[in-house]
Formats: structure tokens, sequence, C-alpha cells
């Protein structure tokens, strides 16, 4: 039998001592550790750490709990019987393969998105969870936060009137890559996996972000959030076709553009996302914004507030009619959503963001990525399930 969590009711609840669940983390870098140190807090008995990289490695297990055992390679990690959830917090190019090894052993697992790194994966992944019954959730946080999820019941009363537009962007700046070198053993074959084998560098190892092969750069980084809210939002399903531009890279040493676009195009809608990671810094409550445009209000939802205009063209400056500012509420959004998964894995119940949610805005990221590299429009195949250009 596996041991399962007894969560009290209420969102600040924590795991009794006696029915700790047991947990791996399989990706110990900075976002390995931060969730590492989430679960922990919670409650989660993290017993098992695994990286390629063994300065990661050491300093996950610091992070983890007292007695973590250690390992290089996931599959032994997954083969031991008494780890009941699995943290997938590596790059890109692997979320799809850990994920699906990881319910194939009997886990639960919680993997950081974007869900995968292609159409193809994402519905491997759909379809070894259904097979396994197991409880998945992607780190696309924003569906679990309280203040998004008040921000949903506004959409779905129908205050906005019809939505055919949609715009939402994410402005940052950043210089240059990392120029981190790597300190201690790797095992670069086995971080590459399936991808193309290329010499190891520290370059590619610290900035995999900007490289087509392990990522969509932060486009395809950003808009798992963004996107992926929008489709919450506006209940949609696979789109129709998405185009994508982007300038040349303005960052030395990068694949992927940091000042893009994409636009996708939906039977009923059409949703706007573009990343200006060459522009000024914000405060985190003013980076990025959504604004879902209605015939009869305008909603915009941004990472930490929302706000409601309704229609009044005599107004030149109108004020909000309904609005919630919460700076700094954001960085509870993680343990909400873990809490979340949490309470599945003890119900088996579905998550907030189970995979085949995420899917439909991933299908969309996936697109984007080929519209950017060919230069074309990318139309949905949903009954080949492939993308096909235009």
């Amino acid at each position: 039998m596996l041991r399962r969590t007894a969560l009290a009711a209420g969102a600040a609840s924590l795991l009794s001592a006696a029915d700790r669940v047991r947990g791996g983390i399989i990706g110990s870098g900075g976002r390995g550790r931060l969730l590492t140190g989430e679960f922990k807090e919670i409650g989660v008995e993290m017993a098992a750490v695994c990286d390629v990289y063994e300065t990661n490695l050491n300093a996950g297990l610091k992070v983890a709990s007292t007695g973590a055992k250690a390992y290089d390679n996931y599959k032994k990690l997954l083969d031991d019987k008494s780890i009941d959830v699995v943290v997938v917090a590596t790059p890109d190019h692997w979320h799809a393969q850990m994920t699906i090894d990881a319910v194939q052993a009997g886990k639960d697992v919680y993997v950081e998105k974007p869900l995968c790194h292609t159409v193809e994966e994402g519905y491997r992944m759909i379809d070894a969870v259904k097979r396994t019954n197991r409880i998945v959730q992607v780190g696309t946080q924003r569906r679990s936060m309280p203040l998004f999820l008040e921000a949903k019941q506004i959409m779905d009363s129908g205050t906005l009137g019809t939505v055919r537009l949609v715009n939402s962007w994410w402005l940052n700046h950043t210089s240059s890559f990392s120029s981190r070198k790597i300190e201690g053993k790797l095992d670069w074959n086995q971080w590459l996996g399936s991808t193309p084998k290329v010499p190891m560098t520290s370059e590619r190892m610290f900035n995999w972000y900007w490289y087509w092969d392990y990522s969509g750069g932060l486009l395809i980084g950003q808009a798992a959030h963004v996107v992926d809210a929008i489709s919450w939002f506006m209940n949609s399903k696979f789109p129709l076709a998405v185009t994508a531009t982007g300038m040349k890279p303005n960052i030395a040493g990068a694949e992927v553009p940091e000042t893009c676009t994409m636009t996708i195009e939906h039977p009923d809608h059409f949703a706007i996302f573009t990343l200006g990671y060459k522009a000024m810094r914000y405060p985190l409550t003013n980076d990025q914004l959504k604004q879902f445009h209605g015939d009869k209000a305008r909603f915009d939802v941004g990472r930490e507030s929302y706000a409601l205009f309704k229609e009044n063209p005599k107004v030149l400056d109108p004020k909000p009619d309904q609005e919630l500012k919460q700076p700094g509420a954001f960085n509870a959004a993680v343990r909400h959503h873990i809490r979340n998964f949490l309470e599945c894995v003890k119900t088996r119940q579905q998550p907030t963001a189970t995979v085949e949610k995420v899917h439909y805005s991933n299908v969309a990221l996936c697109m984007a990525m080929e519209s950017l590299k060919s230069g074309r429009r990318i139309k949905f195949n949903e009954a080949a399930r492939r993308m096909e250009r235009a």
C-alpha cells in the first residue's frame, strides 16, 4: 500500500508526521531546490535527490530532508518503492520522458512547466497518465492561486460580454549569457538525453534556455504561464493556427530570440502574447498583463492584480469598476499549487493543472516554436495530432 497524506482541511494545513509523504526531486538546480524547500516546508519528506551534475546534487542534498539518498540516474530513484511523489525540475527536453517513466513506476508527479518540448510528447504524457491512473500536476501555478481563481469567476460571470481579442505581454531585461563554469562531475551524455550529441560546454549547460534543442527560450518559458492562463480563462482548446515572429537574437550566443510575439488563432478569438526581454525592468506586480477585450468590459489580469473596466465611452480616464491589488501575493502561488497536488494525491481527484488541460496551451507553444524557426504560419491537425505548415 502506498503511504498517502492526511492533509487537514484548509489552505494552511500541513502534513502530519505520522502520514508523511516521501518525495524525490529530479533536477536539483535553482528551481529544483526551491521546490524541494517548498515541499519540505509543507511536510513532505524529501528523501531522494537526483542530478547528473555533482555540484547541483550536493546543493540539493543540503536542502532536502536529513538522510536523503543521492542519485545520479533518475531511473534508479524511480526504482525506490518507498518514494510516493516525484518532482521533475530538469531542462524542458527531459520533462516528458521523466514524467512518463515516473507514472509507469507508480509515482505521482509534479512536473515543472512547460509541459513538454513537442506535440507528440504531450500526447504520450496524456496516454501514460490515463493508462497508469496517476496524479500529475504541471507547474502552472496560477491555476491554484486565489487571486486568479477569483478572476476566473469574474470571467465566467458574463460581465465582459463576448471576448474576441486577448492581448498579453511580459517585459524584463536579460543582458547576456550566464558566465558560470562547470565545476565538478557532469554526466553530459545523460544530460543531453535524446537531443543531438554535441561537445560539453558551460555555455550550453548554464544557458540551455536559449538553445532550440532544449527549450523555446523565454518566449516559451513565460508564455507557458501567460498563454495557459488565457487558455484557462477563455475555456480554449487546441488552436487553429499560430504565427510567431521574432527579431534576430540580441543576446550573444542565443539561438532563440528574446524579443518576439505570437498570435494564436482560435475559432472564436485571437490571443496575442509579446515577449520583450530587452525592455526595462519593472516591479513583479507590473511586469506582465493579460487584457481580455469584451464588448461590454475590459478585464486586466496581472501577476498580482486584476481590474475590470466596464464600457463607458464618455469617460476619458476610466477607473476600475472592480479591482484587486495584492503586491507580494505571488510568492505563495507555488505553495498553493503544491497543496492542491498533495490533496489530490490523497483524494485521487484531478488537480488544477492536469496534463490534459495544459496540453491545449502547450500545443500552441510548440506551434510558436515551429513558426519562429520556419517563418511560416503553423496550423494544427487535431485528428492527426500534428502540426502542419500553412
